[in-house]
């Protein structure tokens, strides 16, 4: 018998990735990205470039989705040298929570030609954080009424999942809203085009979608809201429920044109790409958070028991691993943070002393930056640049850095922007730990695992050994793993996990002189946190709003 493949497929925010992996022990054989070709509209439509669209949106278009499948997955079968009919299962995952509106046969209302033009009817990414107006609106009628479910997700609802946004449409668009049939996560809307079943996935459906112990809010709650929405749940989002690693369906006939695989392999129920990560690095055992660093960081770990954490983005039964408690939380600007900083903070010296170098600017700056004893900078900065998903949720929450003179440079901002994020992950971890989740080990997975300086201060900030997944693309190798399982390859994701995923322990270690500085800084960090982000002044708030009558055509 031949050697038996998977192929697991990771969407991100600009792109999506194939990767081909062996069933029998995890090996990598070959990937390929492809590019979106509209990547994030956040300025305007491509069919109305000269119609700006307001501040906070974040858009996509659902065929470049299909694009990875049709380029992406076939450039990796081939760079691997498999015979593609040794392929057993293809699986995916999405950032979360990214919706899209479609007709009742999963055609997205966008490709229509009287909603071209219509940005309600395009994807609504998962950084699309337009809807807080709503989202504010849903947690003070829960906690009004005392929903039971509002506990479940720290409670707040954010703007980033599929009530607010789904509110948000109706509210700013009926008629888009109207011709909506459904509101369906990416994840299962790239699986239903793979398959031709519209399964809804348990992770995204109990993180993002509000369903807990099999139910949604009801619709005498949604009426309260908007009594147009009372319907929302059945009219346009129930689907059947399909557990993580489960097959959705086979490979239909199309999709096996797109990809070149076979015809009726395994198609597993979609996933969200923090959650499939997890099992990748072996982390299936209560007390591993894996933090998956990017543009953003999810963090995420099972639990035997049920607790309720102030500010977490959820807690699900079998939401990452069956049989136990998913918890996610999560930080909504990393990698983006830094970037932002290189792309408008940096002036023409430092980038002309990185070419000279050899080097890009990021890794100009970690040099200069990793060569400063702790709080030689004299900074301490807020992480909200794209607001605060936890432990605040809040995104009209925004950047703040302290401590600025003339003799600051920028390896002292960049540096300070790190350690702010690591703050904010500090944050996270003590928020579980004091209620009753402990948090025993941090793994690291994501590209910015390979920034040495930010590794050594998260150890140093949070005071635990760092471990490293052995992949560098976890979220496809989980996938892949998702894959396996719903191929019929291994019982469990468990036994997956153990066969194919890969860990790297404790490569970095916390230093107790640099602990204790830091843990100084964490308190000015908290003061700041908890001054700007719980009520002490709502200054981000007042300008957020000011913002956004300017732009919509206030005084000039």
């Amino acid at each position: 018998m031949s050697e038996q493949y998977v192929v697991g497929v990771d969407y991100g925010t600009l792109s999506g990735r194939a990767l081909v992996v062996s069933v029998k022990d995890g090996r990598e054989l070959a990937s390929a990205v492809h590019p979106y070709a509209h990547a994030v509209i956040s300025d305007a439509l491509p069919t109305t470039p000269g119609s700006p669209l307001p501040p906070d949106w974040a858009l996509q278009v659902p065929s470049d989705y299909v694009d990875v499948l049709r380029t992406a997955v076939p450039e990796a079968v081939r760079a691997s040298g498999i015979d593609p009919a040794d392929v057993i299962g293809i699986a995916t995952d999405f950032t979360a929570c990214t919706m899209v509106p479609t007709l009742a046969d999963g055609t997205p209302l966008n490709e229509l030609p009287q909603f071209a033009d219509r940005p309600h009817a395009y994807v609504k990414l998962w950084k699309h954080h337009a809807a807080q107006g709503q989202a504010d609106r849903i947690n003070a009628l829960a906690e009004q009424r005392g929903e039971a479910w509002l506990p479940r997700y720290g409670g707040l609802i954010s703007s980033e999942w599929e009530f607010a946004k789904g509110l948000q449409v109706l509210e700013e668009d009926p008629e888009v809203y109207a011709a909506m049939e459904r509101w369906v996560e990416a994840a299962d809307w790239i699986v239903w085009q793979l398959c031709g079943t519209y399964v809804r996935n348990a992770c995204a459906a109990g993180y993002k979608g509000i369903l807990q112990d099999g139910a949604y809010p009801g619709a005498d709650f949604l009426a309260g809201l908007n009594p147009a929405f009372a319907d929302f749940v059945s009219a346009k989002l129930d689907q059947p429920i399909g557990q993580l690693g489960r097959p959705a369906g086979t490979l239909t006939a199309e999709a096996a044109g797109w990809t070149g695989l076979p015809e009726g392999i395994a198609v597993a129920v979609g996933n969200v790409d923090a959650h499939v990560t997890a099992p990748a690095a072996q982390a299936v055992d209560a007390g591993q958070m894996v933090a998956i660093m990017g543009t953003s960081t999810c963090h995420v770990m099972s639990g035997s028991v049920l607790r309720e954490v102030p500010g977490m983005c959820g807690v699900v039964d079998g939401g990452i691993v069956s049989g136990t408690w998913g918890y996610e939380a999560g930080q909504s600007g990393v990698g983006d943070i830094f970037g932002w900083f290189v792309d408008h903070g940096v002036p023409a010296y430092v980038r002309e002393a990185a070419d000279a170098a050899g080097v890009g600017v990021h890794e100009h700056l970690t040099e200069l930056a990793a060569k400063q004893p702790v709080g030689a900078h004299g900074l301490v900065a807020l992480d909200w640049h794209s607001g605060n998903r936890s432990v605040l949720v809040d995104h009209e929450l925004t950047g703040l850095i302290v401590g600025q003179t003339l003799a600051t440079k920028p390896e002292d901002v960049y540096r300070a922007l790190i350690e702010a994020t690591a703050f904010g992950t500090r944050t996270i971890i003590e928020t579980f730990n004091a209620s009753g989740v402990p948090v025993e080990e941090l793994i690291i997975a994501g590209g910015l695992s390979k920034n040495p300086l930010l590794m050594q201060i998260y150890s140093d900030v949070t005071r635990l050994p760092l471990s490293v997944i052995g992949s560098e693309q976890g979220p496809a190798l989980g996938s892949a793993l998702h894959a396996a399982v719903a191929a019929g390859a291994y019982a469990d994701i468990r036994a997956a996990a153990k066969a194919m995923g890969s860990l790297n322990r404790a490569v970095v270690l916390p230093d107790e002189g640099r602990s204790k500085v830091y843990d100084r800084l964490f308190a000015e960090y908290t003061a700041l946190h908890d001054h700007f982000g719980r009520g002490g002044n709502d200054v981000m708030h007042r300008l957020h709003a000011l913002r956004r009558e300017a732009l919509a055509g206030g005084a000039a």
